[in-house]
């Protein structure tokens, strides 16, 4: 048990399924969890740049970055969630078909705008629409969402037509009808798992939330936001 908080960062797309951890685990333990969560990009930049966390949660490769360069502790990296990316309309609109391949590449060529996130799942959705050979016909009508604005507000205020987003940072939004993921054949699944900061003195307990986050128990709350245990 700690005297003060355990300090984390982690990315939008991982926010409300490990508030609900980090509650969970304060219960058992009696340690305070407190987990801030802004854009990846950010985050990453933040630990890099030694603000003192205790933990972070990102995409499994930016935790491996961290972990070059040092600011994570090496063996420490646990995968949490595997996330897929789903598709959203502002709430009343015509949903597109997107069942298939050439149906979501037909629907992204139809929409008036297209939103994407700064994360992994905006990356590869700009190789896809490279690999489909639309990306300069459709680039005059992408939005990308600013770093920790969710692409579902977007979509929800009539800004993007056609949102694609984490189904875990869709789901819970008010104002959008989420279609449903990506088909299989050009699902976008990012793993997100967690690491302790080099710059944390809680390991200890920092390795036991780790172990709670990545149990049989946590499995629930997981699938309960969208996501699948690692």
């Amino acid at each position: 048990m700690t005297s003060t908080p355990i300090r984390g960062i982690s990315s939008m797309a991982t926010r409300l399924v490990l508030g609900e951890l980090a509650e969970a685990y304060a219960q058992l333990s009696g340690s305070e969890v407190d987990i801030e969560s802004v854009g990846g990009v950010d985050a990453a930049r933040r630990v890099e740049a030694g603000e003192p966390f205790d933990v972070v949660f990102l995409a499994s490769g930016a935790i491996d970055k961290l972990i070059s360069s040092g600011r994570v502790v090496a063996g420490s990296k646990v995968d949490l969630v595997h996330s897929d990316v789903g598709v959203a309309v502002r709430a009343g609109s015509p949903r597109p078909d997107i069942a298939s391949e050439d149906a979501v590449r037909r629907a992204v060529q139809e929409a008036t705008s297209i939103g994407y996130s700064t994360g992994p799942s905006g990356v590869a959705l700009t190789k896809l629409f490279e690999r489909w050979g639309i990306a300069s016909e459709v680039q005059p009508r992408i939005v990308q969402a600013p770093p920790g604005v969710p692409v579902g507000e977007l979509v929800a205020r009539g800004e993007v037509a056609l949102g694609f987003q984490q189904l875990s940072e869709l789901m819970h939004l008010d104002g959008i009808d989420v279609v449903g993921r990506l088909p299989v054949a050009i699902q976008i699944t990012t793993t997100f798992s967690a690491g302790l900061c080099a710059a944390s003195t809680h390991g200890a307990e920092v390795r036991r939330l780790l172990d709670f986050m990545g149990s049989h128990a946590a499995a629930e709350a997981k699938r309960r936001h969208g996501m699948e245990p690692a």
